[in-house]
């Protein structure tokens, strides 16, 4: 059974930082491809970021480029976003999504990021 666990969000003034993490498993990790992606209330989901198994390639939203990283750790199956210099358009559900080789799509129950002042 796939799980993916997200964990890390909270309340952030602007300008502050936070890192999550999604923690997976059920699944080889290491040849997933992984996202994070965020949905803001009132709108549809959107990319984040992302980062390839082989590789380690990452490719970003325009909106959070220079400002948050996107890594992965295959010897403990987690993944991470570290987020600075966060606004109040950054406040949403961030999820969890591994791609498969086979092209299965899985996605974690998402955790709230909220930045205000």
């Amino acid at each position: 059974q796939v799980q993916l666990v997200e964990s890390g969000g909270g309340l952030v003034q602007p300008g502050g930082s936070l890192r999550l993490s999604c923690a997976a498993s059920g699944l080889t990790f290491s040849s997933c491809s992984m996202g994070w992606f965020r949905q803001a209330p009132g709108k549809e989901r959107e990319l984040v970021a992302t980062i390839t198994g082989s590789s380690g390639s990452t490719k970003y939203a325009d909106s959070v480029k220079g400002r948050f990283t996107i890594s992965r750790d295959s010897a403990k199956n987690t993944m991470y976003l570290q987020m600075n210099s966060l606004k109040p358009e950054d406040t949403a559900v961030y999820y969890c999504n591994a791609l498969t080789r086979s092209g299965r799509n899985y996605w974690g129950k998402g955790t709230l990021v909220t930045v205000s002042s």
